[in-house]
Formats: C-alpha cells, structure tokens, sequence
C-alpha cells in the first residue's frame, strides 16, 4: 500500500473513533441531564461503542458469569487475557458486566477473584465493604451512565474493619484517627447478631454484608428505580481467604 494510502486510512480511523467516543459521551451527558432517557442514552452509546461486546449482559447472565470465573480461580485454572488487544479496545470507554463494592483488604482482589480483566468490572473498596456517600456515588455512575446490570457487595474473612466493629461495641475500643468512624460505621451489623449462636466474627462480616445490600437497594433512587425495572440486581457475597471461593449469602 502506498503511503498516501496508508495516511488517508490513519486518518479515516482516527476520524471514526473520535466520532464514537463523542457519541458515548455525548449520549451519557444527555442521559445525566435528564433530555435523554436512560435506554436511549445507552442504546445510543453501546451500538456505537461497546468496547467489549461479551460483556453486554442482563442482571442473571453476569451473576452466572461472576460465579464461573470464581470457579476458575478456585480449580487454578484462570483464563489468559489478551491485554495488549483490550487496552485498544478500552481506549474509547468502558462497558462493566458488574460493579464490586469490596473490602480495600490487600488478600482480596475481584479482579483475580472473578478470574476477569481489564473493563470487566467497576470496583469500588473501602475497609469493611459499607457503603459511603462517594462509594454510593461510584456505583450509581455505574448503573446509571455505564448501564451495569449487577452489583455485588463482597465481604470476606477475617475482616479487620468488622472485628474492629465488634470490640468497638462490646468492649468500647477506641482507634486513632478516621479508623474510629469507620468501626462506628459497621457497629450496627454487630449490634444486630450480638446475642445469635455461632462465631461471632463470622456472623459480623455476613450481616454487614446484608445491611449493605439493604442500604444500595433502598437508599438510591437511581439504584430502586434500576432495580423496579428489571435493569439491575444486587447481590451479596463472602469471600474465603483459604480456598479463594465466593459464597453467595444474599
């Protein structure tokens, strides 16, 4: 091919995907404004820019998803990720098949988790996995602007924020700096299954889970109303820091 050729396909390239990322972007704004409706927004988006194809999923096909890549990372056996073709294919946006609200603890990462890579999943983690008002934010944009049909609340074992919950409530710990508000924040949980059987650690980090999930699906109208129409799921897991497996509780 000749090099004028080759410059008028560069440019007709180059050309093509600065009109498709306009078009995503253009279509989110609308979409934020309230001018466009969210379907259109991502219909208008999505046909013309979906980075990633095999994400485009409904609520049950990305849980269905989620849970056969834990497999995979459980059995060892993880898929290989092609991430010099993905950077370029990412360049443009991003499609998540799910959000992860996940613990920031350094054992625990849902990319390798969920066996996914690059513009798989929208995470967002804090110490003890509860929802704040940025984190909240987070995945509204998610499911609002990026279309994500699952959210997954994931705690894990042996969490450190949920044990400090538990000695701030039983035995009135106190923590330096900002660690005591988020211990504060998780004391309720603990509050709630004080006095039930079993370890109370264990019960802890699951019901801190359960009320989590509970606050993302009543205390967002973006995220009700995602859910009122059958656009979105939420769901909630523990992580086992021994074996690596997911275990879906809510």
């Amino acid at each position: 091919m000749c090099k004028v050729c080759e410059s008028q396909k560069e440019t007709t390239e180059n050309e093509r995907r600065s009109f498709h990322r306009l078009a995503g972007l253009s279509a989110s704004a609308l979409m934020l404004s309230g001018i466009l409706p969210k379907q259109a927004a991502l219909a208008a988006s999505t046909e013309t820019t979906s980075p990633k194809p095999q994400n485009d999923l409904d609520a049950k096909q990305a849980l269905t998803r989620l849970l056969a890549g834990n497999t995979r990372y459980v059995e060892g056996v993880a898929k290989r990720h092609d991430f010099i073709a993905e950077r370029e294919a990412l360049v443009g946006g991003q499609n998540p098949f799910a959000a992860v609200l996940g613990c920031a603890d350094s054992r625990i990462a849902p990319e390798y988790a969920f066996d996914t890579s690059r513009g798989d999943l929208f995470v967002v983690r804090v110490a003890g996995n509860f929802v704040t008002n940025d984190g909240l934010a987070s995945l509204e944009y998610a499911v609002a602007v990026l279309g994500t049909p699952l959210i997954l609340v994931l705690g894990h074992e042996s969490c450190g924020a949920v044990s400090a919950g538990v000695k701030a409530l039983k035995e009135n710990a106190k923590f330096p700096g900002q660690i005591q508000s988020l211990a504060d924040a998780i004391k309720p949980s603990v509050e709630k299954i004080l006095k039930e059987p079993g370890n109370l650690l264990e019960n802890a980090i699951a019901q801190n889970v359960k009320d989590t999930v509970s606050r993302l699906k009543h205390e967002s109208p973006i995220l009700s109303n995602a859910l009122e129409k059958g656009e979105l799921n939420i769901v909630g897991g523990v992580y086992k820091l021994s074996s690596g497996k997911v275990e879906i509780i809510v």
